[in-house]
């Protein structure tokens, strides 16, 4: 039986969903609502099914089973709410909410009404992330030093309520909680705003429970696209290239065949081979909606939990309280 599934906001990333929805087997795309008339009628037609405006109307008469809310983040919560007082599976793009107040109230309803919430940070689904995410389990890297990210690129129009911190800099926040499996126990951040009241440009510099030492390059002000991430550890270095889904490691020829005792003293490196791994290449987008309707049939659990929207959230707000306060700042979470 075919899941029931419907899209508020057809903005540059909704429009994406809904597409990827009407794709997948087993999904029945039942409506997409947008405030915009023309937008939600263009994605309809394209998607072959109905155009809403009022999302309430959507949920009444379509009843889908799921929704994903695409909205601008001002309105997750209040979208959120509603469905999940009807009962419907929510996937929400990132950031989670507005504030970390709102992202509690979300995540404690989806709770009390025993549904899913999954929260749409979709580079953990990129297919080079995920081959990186299995060297690192199977300790290809040893003991992690630094992490190092970069996301910089053109001033998207799309993004006018917030600046780098929650747009962008949430990705690498994410990530870097998700590879390493350890917590944020220090931020210090500077940013800049160059031609927009929201900072365009952020540096940070992030310390984990376990002392890795992380990096953070966040831009709207640069011509061209970079997604990377370096990680540096005992035995080299993987690079990743989101966009290319490419991922190579670097291997510290001087720490192979050494223990990991003999490592602890050891004051240098030396360059090894290079490799670059074999990944077979899929849209992102496309292998996180199949893991939020997994969750829903109960198949497995939510892939990027409320809570790791709120933590993400939370540790871009430390970024910029640094940044107006000029000092390191240690991030309350919960």
């Amino acid at each position: 039986m075919s899941l029931k599934v419907a899209v508020i906001g057809v903005g540059s990333m909704g429009r994406n969903h809904a597409r990827v929805y009407r794709e997948l087997p087993d999904v029945e795309l039942v409506g997409v609502a947008d405030l915009k008339p023309a937008e939600a009628e263009a994605v309809a037609r394209r998607a072959g099914t109905q155009a809403y405006t009022d999302y309430r109307r959507l949920m009444d008469e379509q009843r889908p089973q799921a929704i994903t809310i695409a909205t601008p983040t001002v309105q997750h919560l209040p979208i959120a709410l509603e469905a999940i007082q009807r009962g419907i599976h929510v996937l929400v793009e990132k950031p989670i909410a507005s504030d970390t107040h709102q992202a509690r109230c979300m995540i404690e309803a989806a709770e009390r009404a025993g549904v899913c919430l999954m929260v749409g940070h979709v580079e953990r689904f990129n297919p080079a992330l995920v081959a990186l995410k299995e060297h690192l389990a199977a300790g290809q890297l040893g003991r992690l030093y630094q992490v190092d990210a970069r996301r910089q690129g053109p001033y998207p129009m799309r993004v006018k309520d917030v600046g780098v911190a929650i747009d962008l800099a949430v990705h690498e926040l994410d990530i870097i909680r998700y590879l390493s499996q350890a917590e944020v126990a220090r931020v210090y951040a500077e940013v800049s705003s160059r031609v927009s009241s929201h900072e365009e440009m952020l540096s940070g510099l992030v310390r984990l429970s376990d002392d890795t030492v992380g990096t953070l390059t966040i831009s709207w002000l640069t011509p061209t696209k970079i997604r990377e991430l370096y990680m540096t550890g005992e035995r080299g270095m993987f690079r990743l290239d989101y966009l290319t889904q490419d991922l190579y490691f670097y291997e510290n020829a001087t720490a192979e065949g050494v223990a990991w005792e003999t490592l602890r003293v050891f004051r240098g490196v030396s360059e090894g081979q290079m490799i670059r791994y074999a990944v077979k290449k899929r849209e992102p987008l496309q292998v996180e909606l199949e893991a939020f309707l997994a969750a829903v049939r109960g198949e497995a659990p939510a892939a990027v939990s409320g809570l790791d929207g709120l933590r993400a959230l939370q540790l871009a707000q430390a970024l910029l309280q640094s940044a107006r306060e000029h000092r390191a700042i240690v991030p309350e979470l919960d």
